[in-house]
């Protein structure tokens, strides 16, 4: 149950669902540490502020800030937590961020972000943060942006998807630096591992990965056919 648009996936895993079009924000209380998983929009800082302090927590306790990926909607409050909080991403994603691409992170589209952003740990896949209570895997997913990543709970199995996967197998926007190639093969290798529930971005909570990786990966194969369908029409027509 989603009691104030903060709901407990987890013993000491919240999810904070996001609004105004930002992404939504979980907090992990860890024993040894504090991670929040995107910050979501900049002008949505307060609301996510609001959310903290309901949880027992100031902006300061948050030790760890991991962004999914490079989009504005899921990055745009990192400038509050940079200063004393590590921000990470996976260094597709933070070569962007700290370059101020803002074609790439969608800043063109709106947000309230005009202080440069940092990132100080650039991450590759496999790896880990240990908090105590959790053990969080980092597992490089490109496909909607080059610098995707998804957040793998080895022991509980659960899995925080950012904009890769979503509930009921919806498909992902692929945006400037992504790929449907990418998307398909990311997916297919989150299939092999044993997922219990997927944590998205934006949405509701997927209670049944398997099918819902399933119905992806069939959508993005359509998707790309369709694709390949037009460009060889186009060419016989020419």
């Amino acid at each position: 149950m989603i009691i104030d648009n903060i709901l407990e996936v987890q013993d000491n895993i919240f999810m904070i669902r996001g609004v105004k079009n930002s992404s939504h924000s979980y907090v992990i209380k860890g024993i040894r540490g504090n991670i929040l998983i995107d910050s979501g929009i900049d002008s949505n800082f307060h609301y996510l502020q609001s959310k903290l302090i309901q949880l027992g927590l100031k902006v300061r306790d948050i030790d760890i800030v991991i962004n999914t990926h490079e989009h504005f909607d899921h990055i745009g409050a990192n400038r509050y937590f940079q200063e004393h909080a590590t921000i990470a991403a996976h260094r597709f994603a933070a070569n962007k961020i700290s370059l101020n691409d803002r074609y790439v992170t969608m800043y063109e589209s709106g947000d309230l972000n005009t202080l440069p952003l940092h990132v100080h740990l650039w991450q590759e896949s496999k790896s880990r943060f240990d908090v105590g209570n959790y053990v969080l895997d980092i597992i490089h997913t490109p496909g909607h942006t080059s610098g995707s990543i998804c957040i793998y709970e080895p022991v509980k199995k659960f899995l925080f998807t950012g904009d890769m996967l979503f509930a009921g197998g919806v498909l992902s926007h692929i945006s400037e630096s992504g790929s449907v190639g990418d998307y398909i093969n990311s997916l297919m290798s989150l299939n092999t591992r044993q997922i219990q529930e997927i944590y998205p971005g934006h949405g509701d909570i997927s209670k049944n990965p398997a099918e819902d990786l399933r119905m992806a990966i069939e959508s993005a194969r359509e998707f790309l056919n369709e694709k390949e369908t037009v460009s060889v029409t186009y060419v016989c027509n020419e």
